[in-house]
């Protein structure tokens, strides 16, 4: 189908079973409340290398200073429901609460994760998504301080390089990814690569190292 693009199918349910499929195979749920689930493989595909994230001088003096608590997975559900919350310019939102619900159960089960920004032990931003053996697909993120969402995925980014995973999915073009170093390549490129890095061992602690930056 070539319009909308990467538009697959419509209905089924989000149980981790058929998620997790989904994912295997480059196909991930988007859908707005009230509608059917619809599967999304779009061409061509976001996609963010680890080692590729571009660091700007005014965000590398705020990972030096490192004023802020990174942790992971102590707050998914507070995650996934900041990115669900309104934002400026922004109809609605597609993390409803069945996508809350089915993604919660995935993280219960080791594959969803949240990298979060705590300062002064609140929750100020975050990024969550799906692991499968050596890659990640990045869902959604949010900020509620300055650069919170950057810190959040410059951590996530860095750590993964050294895991040595693959890639990053971003799913869908946008400035805001492109000018953090995400780029479009062809969708058979894409699944080319996930079929190699979802086979690869997984971690077994989602931790990340204290000093990335420092």
């Amino acid at each position: 189908m070539r319009s909308p693009n990467g538009l697959l199918a419509a209905g089924g349910d989000l149980s981790a079973t058929r998620l997790l499929k989904a994912y295997r195979h480059g196909i991930f749920p988007w859908f707005s409340p009230g509608e059917p689930i619809l599967w999304w493989s779009p061409d061509p595909r976001m996609v963010l290398f680890p080692g590729k994230f571009k660091i700007s001088r005014s965000l590398a003096r705020v990972l030096r200073k490192n004023h802020y608590d990174i942790r992971t997975d102590t707050a998914f559900e507070p995650v996934m429901r900041a990115c669900a919350a309104p934002r400026t310019n922004h109809q609605g939102t597609w993390i409803s609460e069945d996508m809350i619900a089915a993604y919660c159960a995935l993280h219960r089960m080791g594959y969803a994760h949240s990298v979060e920004v705590w300062m002064m032990d609140k929750l100020v931003g975050g990024v969550y998504g799906v692991s499968i053996g050596r890659m990640f697909y990045g869902e959604s993120m949010f900020s509620l301080a300055s650069n919170a969402s950057k810190i959040a995925l410059a951590h996530l980014s860095r750590q993964l390089e050294l895991w040595q995973f693959g890639m990053i999915d971003c799913q869908m073009n946008t400035p805001h990814l492109a000018s953090l170093g995400a780029h479009e390549i062809p969708r058979s490129e894409f699944i080319a690569r996930l079929q190699e890095l979802v086979h690869c061992t997984p971690i077994a602690e989602w931790k990340f190292d204290a000093d990335l930056f420092i």
